[in-house]
């Protein structure tokens, strides 16, 4: 298959590129007009009473240092998913620069100014609006421009809760080990923030007349964007659909609900960790999920039958260097101990615990292991580290305390784990640079992400777990020098879910079933 270029990429993804370049720019615009709002007002006053400079600066920096992706979780409990909490934590960010800056700029107007302005009888307001506000307007923007740049960065992680923008691109790249993808998103938005940074600049160096003249029509501009920004995020099915960056980029996913079933479903692009409770809320209708999360159980979501078969079987093995196995030769056997000890059920329930029941990842291992007549007391290795990966779901988590218990109770081998490493771009990345020495990986993402086999073969290997399986370990062993060890036993593949009464009320079983509810691909 020849590589496609990222020009190629562009043109083939113009129309959802556009879509996206629309909505990072209402998520930035709108909440930056309403930080201005809010935070020109909030400097003028501790201008005015001091003593409430220290407190109002101290709680808009304290917010400012709360990591994006934190600060976004917080947002959603009390705000849903899709703009608003994206536009309130962008609100948040904006604040610090546009108060400090006007505090800063009003308090350094010099004071034999506004002392001659008293003198001539000017009152507390029109010193402010003549006097005070144009001699601190090259400060005020200053911050508006540095409050404008943050914000076109954090903004690339409201995919995180759905709102859309070039997030989806980068992190639906990361997922899927597609440069291309990364890069379509990462250069509008590098370019966005170059843009709206010199723009700025070129008001901050005009000075105060030109923004008199311009203050109608930006903020006529910046409500026009967000406005566009609500119409293209606007969409006319009646369930609400909700998916993975991940899944919105892969063959068994949105691509082959389009080529297969013929399904465009429009869905809003969604984190995983929020999307299973944003459809228990009703906020989402239909999202895709994977086949043993313990969260189908604990929200009483309902599997649609695959029937026109686009899921691949996604069966879990530790993947790892040759080389590796050859430095630590008692790795192989320990590792394969866990081979066969697993089905669905028993990984549905072992997320459950973890997902529901909030156990810990190590309590889950232990028990488990414990269960299976498998854990010993670790002892002190001496004989080399082994380092452990693993993506960024509850699932890859417990898998990886359980592999650290058993080399730590079969083997002189210290371990150090790597978890939450993200998509399989990181971690396969991070495997083949020798960052890690394995992970957890499943055949189906290993033969649709990281091989990319052409249709015909894609066809013929995907018809049983045996067939895929060889195919892959046959395959990473050639191109990556990798191998396979066995699997665990049970199949987490992709799935389309929906809340269990609705899919009831709606008489909706398989996937084929959903294509009187959306448009035609």
């Amino acid at each position: 298959m020849t590589q496609q270029s990222l020009w190629q990429f562009i043109i083939e993804q113009q129309e959802k590129l556009l879509t996206q370049v629309v909505q990072h720019l209402g998520l930035t615009f709108l909440s930056l007009i309403l930080a201005i709002i809010i935070g020109v007002p909030l400097g003028i006053l501790i201008a005015r009473k001091r003593k409430f400079s220290g407190p109002v600066l101290g709680v808009a920096g304290i917010l400012q240092t709360i990591p994006s992706i934190a600060l976004l979780g917080f947002m959603i409990p009390a705000f849903g998913i899709g703009a608003r909490p994206a536009i309130i934590a962008l609100l948040i960010y904006a604040l610090l620069p546009i108060i400090r800056n006007t505090y800063t700029g009003i308090t350094e107007v010099s004071p034999t100014v506004i002392e001659a302005a008293t003198a001539m009888g000017m009152s507390r307001r029109k010193l402010l609006f003549k006097v005070e506000l144009p001699l601190a307007m090259p400060v005020i923007i200053a911050g508006i421009r540095t409050a404008a740049v943050i914000n076109v960065g954090v903004a690339t992680l409201a995919s995180f809760v759905a709102a859309g923008g070039l997030g989806e691109f980068i992190f639906g790249g990361i997922s899927l080990n597609n440069t291309n993808m990364i890069l379509a998103g990462a250069i509008p938005a590098a370019l966005l923030a170059v843009l709206l940074d010199q723009g700025i600049a070129i008001v901050q160096k005009s000075g105060y007349r030109l923004f008199q003249k311009l203050k109608y029509i930006i903020p006529a501009v910046l409500i026009i964007v967000g406005a566009a920004y609500v119409f293209s995020s606007v969409s006319g099915n009646k369930i609400k659909a909700g998916f993975t960056p991940e899944f919105m980029g892969r063959q068994d996913g949105d691509l082959g609900l389009r080529s297969v079933y013929g399904l465009n479903v429009n869905p809003v692009v969604v984190n995983d960790a929020i999307m299973y409770k944003a459809a228990y809320e009703k906020e989402l209708d239909l999202i895709s999920g994977y086949s043993t999360d313990g969260r189908i159980k604990a929200f009483d979501l309902y599997v649609l039958n695959d029937d026109k078969k686009i899921f691949p079987p996604y069966y879990a093995a530790p993947i790892i260097k040759t080389k590796t196995l050859k430095k630590f030769p008692e790795l192989e056997e320990t590792l394969n101990k866990l081979a066969g000890k697993f089905n669905d059920s028993v990984m549905t329930d072992l997320n459950y615990k973890s997902d529901y029941l909030k156990q810990t990842p190590e309590k889950i291992a232990k028990d488990f292991l414990i269960k299976n007549n498998l854990y010993k007391n670790s002892v002190k290795g001496n004989s080399g580290t082994v380092r452990i990966g693993s993506k960024i779901f509850g699932e890859q988590y417990i898998l990886a305390e359980m592999y650290k218990m058993l080399i730590e109770g079969y083997t002189d081998y210290k371990v150090e784990t790597k978890t939450g490493l993200g998509g399989t771009k990181i971690c396969f990345d991070a495997l083949m640079n020798d960052a890690i020495d394995f992970y957890p990986e499943y055949t189906g993402t290993g033969l649709l992400v990281l091989l990319k086999p052409s249709p015909q073969t894609l066809e013929d290997v995907s018809q049983s777990a045996d067939k895929t399986y060889a195919y892959v370990n046959s395959e990473f062993g050639k191109q990556y020098g990798i191998q396979w060890l066995k699997p665990l036993g049970f199949n987490n593949s992709y799935a389309l879910m929906m809340r269990r009464t609705q899919s009831q009320e709606l008489k909706i079983k398989n996937i084929s079933d959903l294509k009187k509810y959306f448009g035609s691909k």
